[in-house]
């Protein structure tokens, strides 16, 4: 009788003992737990919603497509910007471009600017153009125009070209496909041409 008793009575006191020691554990959790910081809670991208209203742009675009000979032209940039209200086409700044033809030829180009002109399919580079071909040729001029549906790649100014043969110099420049059709290409110098010839060794 006395054992049941006993057993009673501790029941009694674990029921008033137990919530009691639930609660002191979870009031400790609150107290000591770390306070947390709401401004580093959320990490932000450091981005100026009024000025990106104001002018709406694009980070680091990329823009591929197939051009009807066959060759694969990716063309990506820092930035890119929509058409304007003026009607100009949407531009890019800092771009790095590459055409693959189905021969196997690859040809990169990087320029400080770019605009799209739609009604023209075409892609007028500026500030500084450099291409480069696999062929071992790097090109250099202040702008150049390419074709968005052919290979059609123009260099209208002052060119200067350094290869395999040495260093030639032009008042233009322009790669296109051969009108053989045969899948090969043509790269035409123009005006003034000089060749400075450096065969390697």
């Amino acid at each position: 009788m006395a054992q049941s008793d006993f057993h009673s009575r501790l029941i009694g006191w674990l029921k008033i003992v137990l919530p009691l020691l639930a609660l002191a554990i979870l009031s400790t959790l609150f107290l000591v737990a770390r306070t947390i910081d709401p401004e580093s809670a959320i990490p932000f991208a450091e981005v100026d919603v009024e000025d990106r209203l104001r002018e709406p742009r694009m980070t680091a675009p990329t823009f591929a497509g197939l051009t009807d000979d066959g060759a694969a032209l990716t063309i990506s940039a820092d930035e890119a910007r929509p058409q304007t209200e003026t009607g100009a086409g949407p531009s890019a700044a800092v771009l790095n471009g590459l055409l693959e033809t189905p021969d196997g030829a690859r040809t990169e180009l990087q320029a400080g600017a770019a605009q799209i002109d739609p009604s023209a399919r075409q892609i007028l580079f500026s500030g500084g153009v450099t291409v480069t071909s696999s062929s071992g040729w790097e090109v250099r001029g202040d702008k150049m125009t390419a074709a968005m549906d052919s290979t059609d790649i123009s260099l209208p100014s002052a060119v200067t070209a350094t290869g395999p043969a040495g260093v030639v110099t032009a008042n233009t420049m322009r790669l296109t496909e051969a009108p053989e059709g045969d899948g090969s290409y043509l790269l035409v110098f123009n005006g003034a041409v000089k060749l400075v010839y450096a065969p390697e060794n």
